[in-house]
């Protein structure tokens, strides 16, 4: 790269062309793929090779699994050899158990998120096309308008209007305009107004800028380790990360009581050390990582099927716990199809100057593409030959309009087309039905009284004004001193079906809210032909003079929000997640992109411009409320499928090695030897690897639940307890009952120990009674076949090995009736459990 690139804002557009070797009409594809190549992807995340050794290596990473086989061996030249091995080779299975699932899982999420990957339209061979972004190369010349993302960093060669907000890299709060130019090579960053950065986004106008660096050799690649702010934590990752730091206290506690104690019992200090930190594996739950990421990834894999891509799999949580959904109304309430009912002029009378003027606009503009100019145009057509376009200023979302220059066989003419009050902003005079131009100031009110009748029949209603004027190019500050004309009735009709839709949603606990920038009047009455009960509508207006505090508790009741501005939709989704919601936001539009950042969920479309796909953790394939809900669902199942795995190593298991910890500080031998505790601890792992397969109640779907670990907390003390009272039942039988040797208390105990704890998993998967709510079928499998195995193994040549031996029919028969007894007491404790307990 040459070093003068490295301060391209100070080259000429025909030296950077010149040195990056391109032209204005792009590269070829022969030589964008040898860049490519030579080059690497325009990412800021580096793909390794290795990726897969470096999966298999985090499943060791463990402080616990390291300490544990550095002892193992240890031992080898010290005790045991082995003892060791097994030791070893346990561990090491664990790790290809975690490794298999979390590689399944990582391979699904990539394939689901190259479904919704971002373009970049670049000129190849001098045509235009979309590529992803990651394959954009230095010298393509790109194609910029409204919504676009910033692939690269770039120069601007033309531009039109254009302006960019480049807030994530400079902190910069208002869009800033570019241009093409040349600058001083010491101009700061923020003030390169002739330079585009990756990491930024195209607010309003168009451009066609030439690429200069790609991935981490851009300003946001420099900084991307700063300034890569790391996704707010949902509520259940938090979660999740309390419980496992509680996990860890209490381990790390009992296992160095555990080895003090064994120590100063005059146990060998090695074999002590072992137990402990066998034991430290089996309170720990080792394969929550990934459990969650198996439960995740099979939910996101479920969603696709139903038309849902998740860019980012925790958010599937937080899409279950939803209990707040906003959307605008356009395309998800109502058909999004933009119609015109019809064109009046100031009188009320149909009028087709007002038609022929919104027809010039919408088809003469070049700049944001949307729905109403598409609809314009297939309205009705005219002959505009004898109007020649001259300029245009585009539309964007803080002028809310649209103005074309165009030159007639007489004279000048500005036609803009935009938001009725941004429209009469600009306007000094109305041009009345008999062609005369009078002062706006005494006909406000008589406009807006118009408009707000359209808006009470739901139609929806836009201002045409235009302005004579003496030059070939304007600029925004030119709206000036207009003639309104008239307006564009249009209408929406709302889906069908969209009242059950509604109903639905409501039904799982999901409580609606409109936010748009319609009148409230078209707002009010859409709502009203969907269905939604007892409308309370909120304008922007009345927005803006609530304080956060009053704001936040008008949200609660209000369920429609009108004439809103795109700033003002982030405060409203910031004050329901203050007053205690989950937030849903959907949106797809270019100001939307703060909202969806702020909600709990941000939820996009397919369609949608990139800023918003970009921002949203969700992707929908259609902008239809059904395949939401379709979504919502499957959230709720992967949620309540993950906190299973909770419940299950808070119960047995973790019940299990506490009842150890005990007796070893009693018993003149260990009551399992390390090896023996790691077994243990891998068979009533498998089970749980199929857990993302099993069936939900529907009681868990029907409506919004959230990660509780006071209720995790009760429940793991609860079923806790009740594990050890069994297990200390177990002690005694096989002490002072059957009079056990230490090789067939081992046994003994460990045939309890794992048929208990996956019998006890098909008990704590349901609130339902165990015979009503049946398992799926592969976490049924694999609950017996761990049985089977556990039973089989002293009888087989491995019992040796490990240190068990076959068990006499009296010790099966009571260890036998036990494991029953804890199933039944289990199944009991549990009624009374949730009678008492809410979740």
């Amino acid at each position: 790269m040459n070093p003068q690139l490295s301060t391209f804002w100070s080259l000429s557009t025909d030296q950077v062309l010149q040195q990056m070797h391109s032209t204005t009409s792009g590269l070829s594809r022969q030589d964008a793929k040898q860049r490519l190549s030579e080059f690497g992807a325009n990412s800021l995340k580096q793909k390794h090779k290795s990726s897969a050794w470096m999966l298999l290596l985090n499943q060791f990473k463990s402080p616990i699994i390291l300490i544990l086989i550095f002892a193992a061996v240890l031992s080898i030249f010290l005790k045991d050899a082995a003892d060791a091995i097994i030791i070893l080779t346990i561990v090491f299975i664990s790790g290809l158990l975690g490794f298999w699932q979390e590689r399944g899982a990582s391979n699904a999420v990539e394939k689901l998120l190259a479904l919704v990957q971002v373009k970049a339209t670049v000129l190849r061979d001098g045509q235009s096309q979309e590529i992803p972004n990651e394959e954009v190369v230095r010298g393509d010349i790109v194609l910029l308008s409204a919504g676009k993302n910033i692939p690269g960093d770039c120069l601007v060669l033309e531009s039109k209007d254009l302006s960019v907000d480049e807030a994530a890299l400079t902190g910069e709060t208002y869009p800033v305009d570019k241009l093409s130019g040349v600058l001083p090579a010491e101009t700061g960053l923020s003030q390169r107004t002739n330079s585009l950065y990756l990491g930024t986004n195209v607010i309003s106008g168009t451009a066609k800028a030439v690429v200069v660096h790609t991935g981490k050799e851009t300003e946001f690649g420099k900084v991307s380790e700063r300034l890569k702010l790391r996704p707010s934590e949902t509520e259940f990752e938090r979660g999740l990360s309390k419980f496992g730091y509680f996990l860890m206290e209490v381990t790390l506690i009992l296992v160095v009581l555990i080895f003090v104690a064994n120590v100063y019992l005059h146990r060998p200090v090695l074999e002590s050390f072992l137990f402990s930190l066998a034991l430290a594996v089996g309170l720990t739950p080792q394969l929550l990582p990934a459990i969650v990421s198996v439960n995740l990834a099979r939910g996101a894999k479920k969603m696709a099927k139903k038309q849902v891509i998740v860019k980012r799999l925790p958010a599937i949580e937080n899409f279950g716990s939803m209990n707040v959904f906003c959307t605008d109304k356009t395309g998800t309430l109502t058909e999004g199809e933009v119609k015109i009912h019809s064109a009046v002029d100031v009188e009320g009378k149909e009028s087709d100057r007002v038609l022929l003027y919104a027809y010039l606009n919408a088809a003469s503009e070049s700049g944001y593409v949307n729905p109403i100019d598409a609809a314009i145009r297939e309205y009705k057509t005219f002959d505009i030959s004898g109007y020649q376009k001259l300029d245009e200023v585009p539309y964007d979302f803080n002028r809310k309009r649209l103005s074309i220059l165009f030159k007639t066989e007489n004279t000048h003419l500005i036609i803009t087309k935009g938001a009725l009050k941004n429209i009469l902003d600009i306007c000094s005079t109305v041009e009345t039905g008999e062609g005369k131009a009078i002062a706006i100031a005494d006909q406000r009110q008589k406009l807006h009284q118009q408009a707000e009748d359209l808006g009470s029949k739901g139609f929806r209603a836009l201002g045409v004004a235009y302005r004579d004027f003496n030059q070939d190019s304007f600029s925004k500050d030119d709206e000036t001193n207009m003639t309104f004309l008239g307006y564009l009735a249009l209408f929406d009709p709302p889906k069908v079906g969209i009242a059950d839709t509604l109903k639905e949603l409501q039904l799982l606990g999901i409580t609606p809210k409109m936010i748009t920038g319609d009148s409230k009047a078209v707002a009010m009455s859409i709502i009203q032909q969907v269905g939604l009960p007892q409308p309370k509508a909120l304008t922007g207006s009345e927005l803006e003079k609530l304080s956060d505090e009053a704001l936040m508790h008008r949200v609660q009741d209000t369920n429609v929000f009108a004439e809103v501005e795109p700033n003002q939709k982030e405060r409203i989704i910031i004050a329901l997640k203050k007053a205690g919601n989950v937030v849903g936001y959907l949106g797809d539009g270019i100001n939307d992109a703060s909202a969806l950042h702020a909600a709990d969920v941000g939820i996009s479309v397919e369609s949608a411009v990139d800023v918003a796909k970009e921002a949203a953790d969700i992707v929908l394939m259609a902008k239809d409320l059904n395949v939401l809900i379709e979504g919502v669902k499957e959230g709720r199942v992967t949620f309540a499928n993950t906190l299973k795995y909770v419940f299950m190593a808070t119960s047995a298991n973790f019940g299990n090695m506490f009842s150890m910890a005990g007796i070893s500080l009693f018993l003149p031998f260990l009551p399992l030897l390390p090896s023996q505790i790691l077994l243990t601890n891998l068979l009533t792992d498998f089970p749980e690897l199929t857990i993302a397969t099993d069936r939900v109640d529907k009681e868990l779907v029907n409506k919004p639940r959230r990660m509780d670990i006071k209720f995790i907390r009760n429940f793991m003390i609860v079923f806790g307890l009740l594990s050890s009272i069994f297990d200390y039942l177990t002690f005694g039988a096989l002490l002072l009952l059957l009079h056990a040797q230490p090789q067939q208390f081992r046994t003994g105990w460990f045939l309890e120990s794992v048929i208990s704890a996956s019998l006890v998993v098909l008990v704590v998967r349901t609130r339902q009674s165990i015979f009503s709510s049946k398992p799926g079928k592969y976490l049924l499998a694999a609950t017996l076949a761990t049985i089977g195995v556990t039973i089989i193994i002293p009888w087989t040549p491995l019992a040796t090995l490990l240190g068990f031996q076959p068990l006499p029919l009296n010790f099966v028969l009571v260890l036998g009736a036990i494991v029953l007894f804890y199933v039944t007491a289990a199944e009991n404790v549990k009624r009374v459990f949730y009678s008492h307990v809410k979740f």
